[in-house]
């Protein structure tokens, strides 16, 4: 046998990782080309075919609005959407993801209109059909790069044929479903105070609008007594309000029964124009010495007045000289506080949902005390006053007043309004105010709440089947799955509180309210009209209810044309998103009916969970998702809200063109998305770290399987270690599982970024590097280790394919480059012979002593006594019964990495290295003593005793023999 130690490199005689799976990610630059292999294998059919005949878990997409560049909110919903999807078909279902977006409607028809005025161009000369085939083409062209934009992000689902509310079927289900509810009675004509954009010409939802500070005018306002107790006769309520514009809507002054109010008296004055000594005046009592100092006077309190009196009192309208000349009764109402104002509610119910809730609930009395109900139209749809507002409107010199103009700023109105109360001498005081105002998040202007004749849905009609639409839709909340589980008490009281739906628009681009209506506005319910719209609305789209002769065309033949008008108002695109499940859920088949979960933002409580939850109760008596999943806004790394003139906007491109969509995953998966989120460089910088060791985990396994030759050794074979590993896959699996169940992201990426960290790289991984490199290739321990590092790369990739799509594609590649795709797999099923609680406890125990050895030889390296671990041998000091039987038996310098460790059973001297957390384990840091394996730097006194390798150990010489260096 011939010495060949000095002609060995002993590096290459090693089993060291061997791998082309870089450590630098370069995501930025191998994302898109994973992009484009997937588009041109299609994965997408892939994924369809290989789940073909599994039962389905459906995710309906919220549609997003197609306007512009997608933002990092969109980003973070398509990304959780992506992952659940992803989750469900990795996990035996065929979970189809159908992408949508949501095109009608006033910001799209804003864009065109813009453009419009860019050029010169008059909308109104440009007739209607070609105005919508431009809203169409401006929809469709953001479709296309949002699409893109979604799939850069690893988005994966049915982009080619995706869902979209302009679809001339998808306008014809819409139609369709307002025929319904039409032909059932829920659908009717009314008029109410609602929500009014001068600026845009339009009503607007709930949803539509947001809340900024302005300054207002504030005025507070003298109702002479006209009617009531003697004793208050030669008195005057007064009112306060923030919009002065509105005292010409004026029918009505609320109270409350609940506060005292009295009647005072003005003994001075300093004033130009307010009351004078001697007045008479009612308060609520609270209030009177505050309102006193806006008037600069000083009161003198006369005598209580009760609830009963007040509710006999009727007030004429401080403008009567102008033509007001109807009377102004008190109404008790529960809206009336006493921390603001005087006390008194002024009550204009064209203005206000208050004022109208309190004048409706009072019609009979009115009626009874010969008072006309009817609520006036004061103000038009451009802002200008009516004939209903004489003084003010079209009588008046110089034309009507306007409460705002067509670029959102104030008008005359308030100015015009408080000189004729001065006038009146019915002005007690004036001021100006900073409060929130509601304003049109599109424009970002102020709207006003007025009187117009829109188109409604009941909520508290009878069904003919002892339901509402309102007791509907609270039940299906009750049934339906909410997560966080609080969307379910903010859903029920917006249902619980909310007036009629309000369905129509007065836009062009969106789908009619495709009914015909008469003069009373009773609705033409036909079922071969109906067919004639639908049909034409599948051939033509709705662009056939503006076309030329479309009135004569449905109605046909069977109805009086001059009877019924063609209703011309837009359905709220609300109304259309809630009908995405009709058109999308139940007309593909490889969808169903209704959803399994849908997933938006906070925000949609008000919106589309709220709109799909009513139609969907309206036209089938429940709910079209079994599960709401929300999630919060993302806020600056300060909590702030993101802006672009704050300069804070994290913008999803930046962060996939710098770092790569799989750190942007990363974050979502990792953060708590049911709350408000944060993000910035920071934070994304946390992210990068986070996967870089996770990425580096996976780049040691694929470097040790190198050398892996698929053998699978048996449980009940293997070492305790290896079956240690196995106990934890177990966990993680029921782990993973779980959480993706729940949705409950954050506790899987934690889980496994944990366990890849702590329990492999640096325990598991940190105790193995030595037999895996080191034994001989009959190593029961090698090959045991190798078959256990096989299924936790298996299940680490597998479980983590959802998040980080493009990263655990490129490593199943890596390890198997004839693999069609990783998002082809199935989560691995983990065999319930790997649990094994009593060995879990026992290495609790032993990696309790570890930790202290550990923590000792840090030490010992930080004041450079050792430059490794393998230069120690340690005494370690037992002083624990049970911590002393989990180690017996044990090889614990392999477990320590270090040459030797002396194991004594007592508490330890005084000065031996301890931990707080473990006082009953102590160590003594002694060098090892020997000479040092030159292949696996282990320092042992049997180093040379294998005369064909003078300079290795015994074990690293029988290595070599088997390996056939020996000759």
């Amino acid at each position: 046998m011939t010495d060949t130690s000095e002609k060995l490199d002993y590096s290459k005689t090693l089993y060291l990782p061997e791998t082309e799976f870089p450590m630098r990610a370069g995501l930025p630059q191998k994302e898109p080309e994973t992009v484009a292999r997937w588009q041109k294998m299609g994965l997408y059919k892939k994924l369809r075919a290989s789940a073909a005949g599994r039962e389905k878990f459906v995710l309906h997409d919220g549609p997003p609005y197609a306007n512009g560049n997608i933002h990092i909110g969109h980003a973070l919903n398509k990304i959780l959407k992506d992952v659940i999807t992803r989750s469900f078909q990795m996990r035996g279902y065929d979970s189809n993801y159908v992408p949508g977006w949501d095109c009608h409607g006033l910001p799209i028809e804003w864009k065109i209109e813009e453009a419009y005025r860019a050029r010169g161009k008059n909308k109104d000369e440009v007739p209607v059909n070609e105005f919508r085939q431009e809203c169409r083409d401006f929809a469709a062209g953001w479709i296309k790069i949002q699409s893109e934009e979604f799939k850069r992000l690893g988005i994966e689902g049915d982009f080619d044929n995706p869902y979209t509310t302009m679809a001339f079927h998808s306008e014809a289900r819409i139609a369709g479903e307002l025929l319904k509810i039409a032909k059932t009675g829920q659908l009717y004509r009314g008029s109410k105070p609602i929500m009014w954009s001068v600026v845009e010409r339009t009503a607007l939802a709930e949803a539509e609008v947001e809340y900024a500070d302005i300054e207002s005018d504030t005025i507070w306002v003298k109702f002479p007594v006209q009617e009531g107790p003697e004793s208050l006769k030669d008195a005057s309520v007064v009112i306060w309000t923030t919009t002065p514009w509105t005292i010409p809507g004026n029918r009505a002054i609320a109270y409350s029964a609940r506060y005292p109010y009295g009647l005072f008296e003005v003994e001075s004055a300093e004033n130009d124009f307010g009351p004078q000594p001697g007045e008479k005046l009612i308060f609520a009592t609270r209030l009177a010495d505050e309102c006193a100092a806006k008037a600069k006077v000083t009161l003198k309190l006369l005598r209580e007045v009760t609830a009963e009196e007040l509710g006999a009192i009727t007030c004429a309208h401080p403008l009567a000289a102008l033509g007001y000349s109807f009377k102004v009764p008190l109404l008790s109402g529960d809206h009336v506080t006493d921390d603001a104002g005087t006390g008194f509610v002024h009550t204009a119910p064209g203005h206000g949902a208050d004022d109208f809730e309190a004048w409706m609930n009072n019609v009979r009395a009115l009626e009874a005390r010969g008072i006309s109900p009817k609520i006036p139209f004061t103000v038009d749809d451009a802002g200008f006053y009516t004939a209903d507002a004489p003084g003010f409107g079209p009588d008046r010199e110089g034309g009507a007043g306007r409460v705002m103009d067509d670029n959102g700023k104030k008008g005359n109105a308030n100015d015009l309004i408080i000189k004729a109360l001065i006038e009146a001498k019915n002005l007690f005081a004036r001021g100006r105010l900073k409060h929130s105002y509601p304003h049109s998040w599109r424009s970002k202007k102020p709207i006003i709440f007025r009187n117009t004749p829109q188109w409604f849905v009941y909520m508290d009609k009878d069904l003919a089947d002892g339901t509402t639409l309102r007791s509907r839709a609270l039940s299906a909340i009750d049934n339906t799955r909410f997560v966080p589980a609080a969307g379910q008490n903010r859903l029920r009281a917006m249902i619980e509180n909310r007036p009629d739906w309000v369905l129509s628009r007065q836009r062009a681009w969106g789908v009619p309210i495709a009914v015909f209506a008469d003069e009373q506005g009773e609705v033409l319910v036909d079922e071969a009209v109906n067919a004639r719209i639908i049909e034409a609305f599948e051939a033509e789209g709705a662009d056939a209810w503006f076309a030329e002769g479309a009135k004569d065309r449905f109605l046909g033949k069977d109805h009086d044309h001059a009877k019924w008008t063609q209703v011309r108002d837009i359905l709220d695109v609300w109304f259309d998103s809630g009908c995405t499940h009709t058109f999308t859920l139940e007309d593909r088949p490889d969808m169903k009916w209704p959803a399994d979960v849908y997933l938006e933002g906070s925000d949609q409580h008000r919106g589309w969970f709220h709109s799909s939850l009513l139609e969907s109760c309206a036209t089938r008596g429940r709910a079209p998702y079994n599960a709401v999943v929300t999630h919060g806004f993302t806020m600056d790394e300060k909590g702030e809200k993101q802006s672009k003139s704050k300069g804070n906007v994290v913008a999803p491109q930046d962060v996939m063109k710098e770092s790569g969509a799989d750190i942007l995953r990363l974050w979502v998966a990792t953060t708590d998305y049911w709350e408000d989120q944060r993000l910035g460089k920071a934070i994304i910088q946390t992210n990068i770290d986070s996967y870089r060791k996770l990425r580096n985990t996976i780049r040691w396994m694929l470097g040790t399987l190198a050398h892996d030759k698929g053998e699978d050794i048996a449980f009940a074979d293997m070492p305790e270690l290896e079956r240690l590993m196995l106990h934890r896959l177990s966990e993680l699996d029921q782990t993973v599982r779980e959480g993706y169940d729940a949705f409950d992201f954050k506790r899987i990426a934690r889980a496994l970024i944990d366990f890849s960290n702590i329990e492999l790289s640096a325990f598991y991984f940190d105790i193995r590097k030595d037999a895996l490199y080191c034994d001989a290739p009959s190593s029961l321990r090698r090959r045991a280790s190798l078959s256990v590092i096989r299924k936790l790369f298996d299940c680490l990739v597998t479980w983590l394919a959802p998040v980080l799509p493009f990263t655990t594609e490129e490593a199943w590649l890596s390890r198997d480059p004839s693999a069609v795709s990783v998002h082809l797999e199935q989560f691995p099923l983990v065999p319930g012979e790997w649990r094994d609680e009593a060995l879990a406890e026992k290495w609790k125990k032993i990696r309790t002593v570890r930790k202290v050895v550990t923590g000792a030889l840090e030490v010992e390296r930080r004041d450079k006594r050792i430059g490794s671990s393998l230069e120690a041998a340690p005494v370690v000091h037992v002083g624990d019964a049970d911590l002393l039987a989990a180690i017996e038996g044990e090889d614990l310098a392999e477990i320590c990495i270090t040459s030797a460790v002396t194991i004594v059973a007592d508490s330890g001297p005084a000065d031996a290295f301890r931990l707080d957390d473990v006082a009953s384990v102590s160590v003594e840091p002694v060098l090892a003593e020997g000479v040092k394996c030159a292949r696996s730097w282990r320092i042992t006194a049997d180093v040379g005793t294998d005369a064909a390798f003078p300079d290795v150990s015994a074990r690293d010489a029988a290595a070599l023999r088997e390996l056939g260096y020996a000759s």
